[in-house]
């Protein structure tokens, strides 16, 4: 045994503490629609619904007991700081957590409830590398340890316990296990594990399109800063992955890292909501996204996925399954060019097909004669019936112009 198998067992065994092993088991639905044993690691199921917990856990266990610290400082606007916060008050210990004024209350409130009396919450900084030079600043005023949430060894050694308890779940080690990617803490410390205790399991990485930050170092070949990031999947959109994680993950083959559309994801997260009645955030959903990709590479197989957050704002359901709507097909946008002319409405809307549903209609501009601009929403049961409706627009003599997927003009007019 191996000195880093040795400790992430070890980390393991100090977990139940404060949880049982979280659930692997079969997922029917996905295995019958690739063809292969598709089990999920549910993280989403922990006390503070993701696998942040672990890594916060064995940082501060480890702090405590070498004596170097008895308060811990963190910069998080999410599972990073709820798993501190839970760890500080198992601990009773003191924590300073700071989050960007721009956090949903519904983040401050969960951290407020984990941490109890003994956890302060500093709202600084319109973005997160304000509120995180503000952490760091205020750690070295009073001499706290300030915990990252994937670059330290100790992190990374917590996460590496995931893979310690599937392997004691299943009855040989899987062909595949899937990991998300923000920063590399999980992916670093289940790929440290594995080459050791379980070395013929492949390993497959799935970032964000918005994030790729681990796609971007194997290019490199370090750890680069990427320019500018798509912040919805907010669990695993990380600028630049971690030192110590790319130590680990630098040996990945770039073949294996997938990046997932922040759309589909949305598709995913509706689907295994309305299926199978799982709730998953954005970052958790990433490793069932990324199974279309594969699809070729896993049929027959035994995957393992790690669902590593259920921490779901369901304010941002609308979002979703508008965004869900649109990557499927089944909803569109149009800015319709209609005569001002007595008839010309009735006239458009006998275009329509019985599937179709109006669901925005919205004069832009509207003169006293000629044309009005119109922008239009049209949601369909099946996305085939779109291109027969734009045949009978066509064949009509209507001007549009299809914007769904123009960003600029959609973020401003959907």
């Amino acid at each position: 045994m191996t000195a880093f198998m040795d400790r992430a067992e070890k980390a393991e065994q100090a977990l139940r503490q404060l949880f049982e092993p979280t659930s692997l088991g079969r997922n029917d639905h996905l295995s019958d629609r690739f063809g292969a044993d598709i089990f999920l690691k549910r993280e989403d199921l922990t006390p503070v619904r993701s696998y942040k917990l672990r890594g916060a856990f064995n940082a501060i266990s480890k702090v405590l007991a070498g004596g170097m610290a008895d308060r811990f400082v963190c910069a998080s606007a999410g599972n990073h700081a709820q798993g501190v916060a839970y760890v500080c008050r198992h601990f009773g210990v003191e924590g300073a957590i700071f989050m960007p004024v721009t956090t949903p209350q519904q983040k401050i409130d969960k951290t407020r409830k984990f941490g109890g009396d003994k956890v302060r919450i500093e709202l600084t900084g319109d973005y997160f590398d304000q509120t995180l030079a503000a952490a760091q600043a205020h750690c070295r005023e009073i001499g706290a340890h300030f915990l990252s949430p994937f670059d330290d060894a100790d992190v990374i050694e917590g996460q590496a316990s995931v893979a310690v308890e599937m392997l004691a779940q299943m009855e040989t080690p899987p062909d595949i296990v899937v990991l998300p990617v923000g920063g590399g803490g999980l992916s670093a410390g289940v790929m440290s594990y594995l080459a050791d205790a379980a070395p013929g399991v492949a390993l497959r990485f799935v970032e964000p399109c918005g994030g790729a930050s681990l796609a971007a170092a194997l290019a490199a070949g370090r750890p680069v800063r990427l320019p500018k990031i798509d912040s919805f999947v907010d669990g695993a959109a990380v600028a630049q992955v971690g030192a110590e994680t790319f130590a680990v993950l630098g040996a990945a083959d770039p073949a294996h890292v997938y990046a997932a559309p922040e759309d589909r994801i949305c598709a995913t997260i509706i689907e295994m909501l309305n299926v199978e009645g799982i709730v998953l955030e954005p970052a958790g959903a990433l490793s069932v996204d990324a199974l279309v990709d594969m699809a070729d590479d896993i049929r027959g197989k035994r995957v393992v996925c790690v669902t590593s957050g259920g921490n779901f704002d369901f304010e941002r359901l609308p979002e979703v399954k508008e965004r869900a709507l649109r990557y499927t097909g089944l909803k569109k946008y149009f800015i319709l060019r209609l005569p001002q002319r007595p008839g010309a409405l009735k006239e458009f809307l006998s275009l329509l097909g019985p599937g179709d549903d109006i669901a925005r209609f919205e004069y832009l501009k509207k003169s006293a004669r000629n044309f009005g601009s119109v922008l239009i929403g049209i949601e369909t049961k099946d996305a085939d019936d779109f291109p027969h409706l734009f045949a009978r627009m066509d064949a009509a003599g209507f001007v549009y112009q299809d914007i769904t997927d123009d960003e600029v003009l959609a973020q401003f007019l959907i």
